[in-house]
């Protein structure tokens, strides 16, 4: 395989990245037949979406980040780190929000709090991913920049399910859940080019980047979608749903990285 010239790079890169931002509002889809007016259905959707959030921040984010072990020894040690700043960054904008609740232009229209800061964590999510898919690229084959860049796409169908299940279910019509789910990963494309031009820099941001955003998922999981879902649905309810969103989230990982490429 040739290594790209620089326009081919940014070509590549740039097309990728919106692609893949695209793909997280198909996550809407699903969701468009959510009614909005049960409590259990809110419930059971806030725990489904729990329960994937915390699948991909440990099995993908996490798990991503430990597996660059091999060119960073270190990598490990900073996923942890990562972990610990994301939560605590998530807790500083937790308090942000709530503090702000009476002037915020985003609550005005209908959004609520839960709403904004799903939508927060899934953007810092997106930065990590978008960052992969410019060094996959940076190592000029053509291929495996493609491969990383389609296996972001695809997980990020499911990713905008999480974004829109708990959106919907709060009365946020299908449309918007998809252009929330695709605002949730502007960061990628926006990422990506750079990454790809200055991948030496790049890189070595990416385990604690991972950490980051798996931490600040795994936050918002524990502080909002469970405590919703425990106080509208009971315990063996949200249990439940957290296992479906987890294992199924694991399960359609899985069965993408089985796909022969």
């Amino acid at each position: 395989m040739h290594p790209m010239d620089q326009m081919s790079l940014i070509f590549w890169t740039g097309l990728t990245g919106i692609l893949s931002a695209l793909a997280t509002g198909l996550g809407a889809i699903p969701v468009h037949f959510v009614k909005k007016d049960s409590n259990v259905v809110r419930a059971f959707s806030s725990a489904i979406a729990a329960g994937m959030m915390i699948s991909a921040s440990v099995f993908s984010l996490a798990q991503e980040g430990i597996a660059l072990k091999d060119k960073m020894p270190s990598a490990p040690y900073v996923v942890i780190l990562g972990l610990l700043l994301g939560a605590a960054f998530f807790r500083f904008t937790e308090r942000f929000v709530a503090n702000s609740n009476a002037h915020h232009p985003f609550l005005e229209k209908g959004l609520t709090k839960r709403g904004l800061l799903i939508f927060i964590a899934m953007f810092i999510h997106s930065i990590p991913e978008g960052i992969a898919i410019g060094v996959a690229f940076a190592t000029g084959n053509l291929q495996f920049g493609l491969v990383m860049a389609i296996a972001i796409s695809v997980h990020n169908i499911p990713e905008g399910m999480a974004v829109s299940l708990p959106l919907k279910s709060d009365g946020v019509s299908t449309r918007n859940c998809a252009l929330a789910s695709i605002m949730t990963s502007v960061p990628q494309p926006v990422m990506a080019v750079p990454s790809a031009l200055l991948a030496w820099f790049f890189e070595p941001l990416l385990p604690v980047g991972l950490g980051f955003a798996g931490g600040a998922m795994i936050y918002l999981t524990v502080s909002e979608l469970i405590p919703d879902a425990l106080a509208e649905g009971g315990k063996s309810l949200t249990a439940w749903g957290v296992m479906v969103g987890l294992s199924g989230m694991l399960l359609i990982t899985t069965l993408l990285n089985a796909i022969p490429i």
